[in-house]
């Protein structure tokens, strides 16, 4: 079992030590935050260690690996400091902001020989499973479009001053909440993206950024892709796959992670469809536990290095298109 520190008590921070509760291959030992005297009711709660500074938990041997739940803009130093101290790494999406930086990370982890963690759990959703395996059995011939929209309205009502809608902290909150996680399902499914154009509209909020934000792909092997993120709707989910011999489309009922069923059909070239419902699960412990598990040498981790550095590429070219306005290369 591994023992883990959680860093960054916010909403997604507290979710992760209330996940790892469930699972029997983690365990938290301790917690710390920016603000740590914030914590401790929590931290009493849950029964972990609230310590005062990240150093702490870095010069911890009992702590084998660091969770990192911080904003964006601190993953490559607080990572890169974990490594140095011999730690394993699961960092909360985006891994980071450049793709620079994403292969600075890589490569210091591969030098100490560690098993990069990241925080897209919707490939562990099963109707993503589902997408995954119907694209690589072929059912679906060549590989046309791809397309998703990913929207909810959970943090719809952050304030201005909030490190997530800072525009240091990424393109737009809808990019680095939702979209994110949609762009690692295109790479997952289509493989690398060549180019991209983005805009953002800002129409329910006055955060900076927005609180929409649409993007067109065009993927190295010629097909298409289409993305929409809104973070001032009500929960909505729809994902589609479509190639030569069939299409795909998966829609939700509700958030996955929150227990919402989940529809998939499936049409082959005759014209038939099929339609099938796939009870929620748990996709973030489902993550951690497959992580943790390659980690101690008890399987494969089902992201690559490059899925990671390319996912971060994707995310700084849709940013460059945002300001440029036009296609730019991933």
């Amino acid at each position: 079992m591994l023992s883990a520190a959680v860093v960054g008590m916010g909403w997604w921070g507290r979710n992760m030590v209330e996940t790892i509760e469930q699972s029997d291959k983690l365990q938290t030992l301790s917690v710390t935050s920016g603000h740590p005297a914030n914590h401790q009711d929590f931290a009493d709660e849950k029964g972990v260690s609230l310590v005062h500074n990240y150093e702490e938990i870095l010069e911890n041997s009992d702590i084998d690996t660091v969770i990192l739940c911080t904003p964006h803009t601190q993953h490559e130093q607080q990572f890169l400091d974990a490594v140095n101290a011999g730690k394993q790494v699961f960092c909360e999406k985006p891994l980071s902001l450049t793709k620079a930086s994403a292969e600075r990370m890589i490569a210091a982890a591969d030098q100490k020989g560690l098993v990069v963690g990241v925080g897209h759990e919707r490939r562990y959703e099963s109707s993503m499973e589902a997408a995954r395996e119907f694209v690589a059995s072929g059912k679906l011939g060549t590989p046309l479009h791809v397309e998703s929209n990913f929207s909810h309205n959970l943090l719809a009502d952050l304030p201005l001053d909030s490190w997530r809608v800072s525009p240091t902290e990424g393109p737009s909150l809808p990019m680095t909440g939702m979209g994110v996680h949609l762009t690692d399902m295109f790479l997952w499914l289509f493989g690398p993206v060549d180019k991209i154009n983005a805009q953002t509209a800002k129409k329910a909020v006055e955060w900076s950024a927005g609180d929409i934000i649409t993007a067109q792909f065009k993927f190295a092997n010629g097909a298409t892709g289409l993305i929409c993120n809104m973070a001032t709707t009500p929960y909505y989910g729809r994902f589609s796959v479509f190639g030569t011999e069939g299409w795909l489309e998966v829609r939700d009922t509700g958030h996955p992670q929150m227990g919402g069923e989940t529809h998939v059909v499936t049409c082959l070239k005759g014209g038939d469809q099929e339609a099938q419902t796939l009870a929620g699960k748990n996709p973030v412990k489902a993550n951690l536990e497959e992580w943790a598990d390659a980690v101690e040498g008890r399987g494969d981790y089902r992201f690559t290095n490059q899925h990671l550095i390319d996912n971060v590429a994707t995310l700084e070219a849709i940013g460059n298109s945002i300001q440029s306005g036009n296609w730019e290369k991933v």
